[in-house]
């Protein structure tokens, strides 16, 4: 049910739901999963009323809250991570592009079968637009799968790539600098206590020494650390990452880690002494994003640099108290190879496409839609394609972009087609979240995480 107003949501949420003051008080949890969580987060994701919206969303988040769901940094277990005090996994990081709330329910009954509790959940800039989803709707969404599953504890929300464009950077830097501000703004106001900053993009491998290929990267990421330390709220350190090689580019080397993080806790001190800098670095090691489709459609196999990547985890570590290095565009890499993560002492590896293609490539995925979607694609965004694109490379490299425009209809699938594909992903996460041992972390995230509830201003709709 979408809610037609916002009195109507009150008056479905009698003898579940009271809001008193900023809090939110569960009357009946056993209700509010079986029924009123999926009015609620239908409607905070499709009303065209922006008040009635509003109120769902901020009832979601708060009734999580109340139920031991808390948004939260994931900065004082990457810290121990640096410190040597704790290790022997690898956390995922898991971007969700379609269908969010069943697929994080997915990700929810996997964590719970295996005691698990080091999984961040995060979007990238491109995503918030191309997949239609803002981040406080999905904080919103996340925390309702939750919710809906009787998952408990920190829920690690991140922005990642929060990126600047080389192409828009170049014709006004100050403009582009001031975009990505905005959205880091608006993810933490939505929730993201993470936020990782990829400013590799503006790395200029022209300029002859290394730290000053690297000096526009470690100077932007400073001054927007110290704007996040700025803005982060009251009692929270926003864990924050930084990146040194785009992904799909060259590999990254140690003397660029280093350049990179001498410059850049040079430019904090700057700002100010002791301001808390980056938990982590992204690296490049051969991976790509979305992985390097074939003129079939299929996927290339990627070699990853499993040895530069332990001496880059290992240099950050020893030399900068890092938690690690970080794997992007790893989710299309051959299964054998989530072994080696662990290995080499990653301390982060980011999954987004091979969801994405889960989704897409299920038997159970209507062929009626996915031809809607494909055909979309072919009439609507074939400026994208390259000349030297077969269709189906075109269509893998686009598909992502059907997810923001036939968001509803997936939304609104059969619930027995959801259910399908989401036990589908649920077999997924289980083996990724098992080679990456973090089975039984529950306990270690509880010890050194200790969220803290940021207080969210009631909509003037539920006053």
């Amino acid at each position: 049910m979408i809610y037609d107003n916002v009195d109507q949501l009150k008056k479905e949420m009698e003898g579940v739901l009271k809001v008193e003051g900023n809090d939110v008080r569960v009357l009946d949890a056993e209700i509010l999963r079986s029924r009123l969580i999926d009015d609620l987060i239908y409607s905070a994701v499709f009303n065209p009323d922006k008040e009635t919206a509003d109120a769902a969303k901020w009832l979601i988040r708060r009734a999580g809250v109340a139920l031991g769901i808390v948004s939260a940094s994931i900065q004082s277990l990457y810290e121990a991570m640096g410190r040597g005090e704790v290790a022997g996994f690898t956390v995922p990081a898991i971007n969700i592009r379609g269908i969010t709330y069943d697929s994080a329910q997915a990700v929810f009954r996997s964590a719970i079968i295996g005691d698990i509790g080091t999984i961040i959940f995060e979007i990238a800039r491109s995503e918030i637009g191309y997949t239609d989803q803002r981040p406080d709707e999905y904080t919103a969404a996340v925390t309702a799968a939750a919710i809906k599953t009787g998952f408990q504890g920190p829920l690690f929300m991140q922005g990642d790539h929060f990126q600047v464009n080389l192409k828009k950077f170049t014709a006004d830097p100050a403009t582009e600098v001031e975009a990505v501000k905005d959205i880091i703004k608006e993810g933490i106001e939505g929730g993201f206590y993470n936020i990782d900053i990829d400013t590799s993009t503006v790395v200029d491998l022209s300029r002859p020494t290394i730290k000053e290929q690297q000096e526009r990267n470690y100077s932007i990421a400073a001054d927007m650390t110290a704007m996040i330390r700025d803005i982060e709220p009251k009692g929270v350190t926003v864990s924050v990452g930084g990146e040194i090689g785009e992904i799909g580019g060259k590999n990254s080397t140690v003397e660029e880690l280093q350049a990179f993080m001498d410059g850049y806790l040079e430019e904090l001190r700057k700002k100010e002494e002791g301001l808390k800098g980056i938990s982590k670095i992204s690296v490049q090691t051969g991976a790509t994003h979305g992985g390097v489709p074939l003129p079939d459609g299929t996927i290339a196999k990627v070699k990853i640099d499993f040895d530069t990547l332990k001496k880059l985890s290992g240099a950050s570590r020893s030399e900068y108290g890092l938690s690690g290095a970080v794997q992007h565009g790893a989710s299309t890499l051959p299964d054998e190879a989530f072994d080696k993560f662990l290995q080499a002492g990653t301390s982060e590896v980011h999954l987004a496409t091979g969801f994405q293609n889960i989704i897409y490539d299920s038997h159970d995925f209507p062929a009626e839609l996915k031809e809607k979607i494909y055909a979309y694609i072919k009439s609507e965004l074939s400026g994208e394609r390259k000349d030297t694109d077969t269709e189906e490379q075109f269509i893998y490299k686009t598909r992502k972009k059907g997810f923001g425009s036939f968001k509803k209809e997936m939304w609104y699938l059969p619930p027995e087609i959801r259910k399908a594909i989401g036990e589908e992903l649920e077999s997924k996460f289980s083996f990724l979240f098992n080679k990456l041992n973090v089975l039984n972390t529950k306990d270690v995230v509880n010890k050194f995480v200790k969220p803290v509830d940021v207080p969210l201003e009631r909509p003037d709709s539920l006053k």
